[in-house]
């Protein structure tokens, strides 16, 4: 089993990294392969919405950005966590139009495989930011991986993060439930969707 961690930071080794990595020491434990994929400070495109992804093979048409790589492993991975610092109560733009990205062009690859939304802040606007990513997940029929507490660490630094035992707490109870879907799907087959309807309200 894989799990694809998504670090929507500009800081490397930020706040974000380290609630990620909290998760993945958990799952290395569990015997989970898992890879963080950084998502720096290079431009990232937003969606436009040519659907032209659709005609060419799930894929993104920009290819000048870390989109089509993600999609090409989320093929392959069996769940995912998006993390973010908290941007004016939501997330980074960068993840954003990632996120949007991501679930337009290669949507397939990612249903009915667990996710989890994990952010971190000084102080407020967590529980709005979180919100906001796990409606991909309720978009498209994955479920959502929740802990014990609302999925947040607090702070300025990495440094801060380590004295917020219950952020980090909260960040293993991830990991933990995690392998417990995971070994749950594993063991059963998800339901077939019905149709779905598209319904338009243009007169």
């Amino acid at each position: 089993m894989k799990v694809l961690l998504i670090n929507g930071s500009c800081n490397k080794n930020g706040c974000t990294f380290r609630a990620l990595t909290e998760i993945e020491n958990i799952l290395k434990k569990e015997k989970v392969e898992t890879e963080i994929i950084q998502l720096g400070s290079n431009p990232v495109r937003d969606c436009i919405g040519c659907r032209e992804c659709a005609q060419n093979g799930n894929k993104c048409v920009f290819n000048d950005d870390i989109v089509n790589e993600i999609i090409e492993k989320a093929k392959t991975s069996d769940g995912f966590i998006f993390g973010s610092p908290v941007y004016y109560a939501h997330p980074s733009g960068r993840l954003l139009c990632v996120l949007d990205r991501v679930f337009y062009a290669g949507g397939k690859f990612l249903a009915y495989k667990p996710g989890a939304a994990v952010v971190s802040a000084r102080r407020a606007g967590t529980t709005a930011a979180i919100d906001v990513i796990n409606k991909y997940f309720t978009i498209n029929n994955m479920p959502v991986v929740s802990s014990q507490y609302w999925n947040m660490v607090h702070g300025t630094k990495a440094e801060d993060v380590e004295k917020d035992l219950e952020g980090l707490n909260v960040m293993q109870n991830i990991a933990k439930n995690m392998v417990w879907l995971l070994n749950s799907i594993k063991q059963n087959v998800h339901p077939e969707p019905e149709p779905k309807p598209m319904t338009n309200f243009i007169r």
